[in-house]
């Protein structure tokens, strides 16, 4: 992000092959332009769900030459993991981080780390939690503040993701990030086309050399043009 403002960074999460291509399956089924959305603690935007399938499902299948049958003749797949097996995963990942906080609850990377399993695992209401108790002890840090956006907008609170943003907003007005979530989500969560081009305007004249330019310039056209689309039809 222009070079990226500073972003809180995480350990990363490890998940298996076969529980990354049950994501990649949850993804898809949530059907999100949101997939575009810019996580806090990465420094660039996820993939979009589509292109996250086609790199993440291929790993769940062999590797290399065998004497076992063609790839074209493989077995189907076992029955994926359902969101309830999700849950049960995350809730292992978390356990000791969550022993640690009764501890010491006054953590705010702990309460992060936390709210990332859950996130990961499409447990996005029980994340909101954990990154709003992270930000109760580091309120200043957008990247979070990103992560808690995004999960109230995937459970259907667009005005408190956009709420969350702008305060980020108080915190770094130039924040590429926060300026190209409030875009994405004004855009598709609230029909505004002039508020998300407003905010993709200012993230390209903050930052021109913004790494994703590109796909913020295509998102301006295409938000134009159905804008356009959709008066023209109210005309005709």
């Amino acid at each position: 992000m222009a070079d990226e403002p500073n972003l809180h960074t995480t350990p990363k999460l490890t998940w298996q092959p076969r529980q990354l291509a049950v994501m990649c399956v949850v993804c898809l089924a949530m059907g999100f332009l949101a997939g575009y959305l810019l996580r806090g603690s990465a420094a660039k935007p996820a993939s979009a769900p589509s292109a996250v399938a086609q790199t993440m499902v291929p790993a769940s299948q062999p590797m290399g030459r065998s004497a076992g049958p063609s790839p074209t003749a493989q077995q189907q797949p076992k029955e994926m993991p359902s969101l309830d097996d999700l849950q049960r995963m995350a809730d292992k990942k978390a356990a000791p981080l969550l022993t640690k906080l009764k501890s010491g609850p006054k953590n705010p990377e702990l309460w992060n780390q936390v709210g990332l399993i859950y996130k990961s695992a499409h447990q996005f209401k029980q994340a909101a939690g954990y990154f709003e108790k992270s930000l109760q002890y580091d309120p200043k840090n957008v990247a979070v503040r990103a992560d808690y956006a995004s999960c109230l907008y995937y459970t259907g609170d667009v005005d408190g993701a956009l709420a969350q943003l702008n305060q980020s907003l108080t915190y770094d007005p130039k924040h590429a990030g926060t300026l190209m979530n409030i875009g994405i989500i004004k855009w598709r969560g609230k029909n505004d086309v002039d508020g998300a081009v407003a905010a993709w305007e200012k993230l390209l004249q903050y930052h021109p050399d913004f790494p994703q330019k590109d796909l913020v310039q295509q998102m301006v056209t295409q938000a134009k043009q159905g804008a356009k689309a959709a008066s023209d039809g109210q005309k005709g």
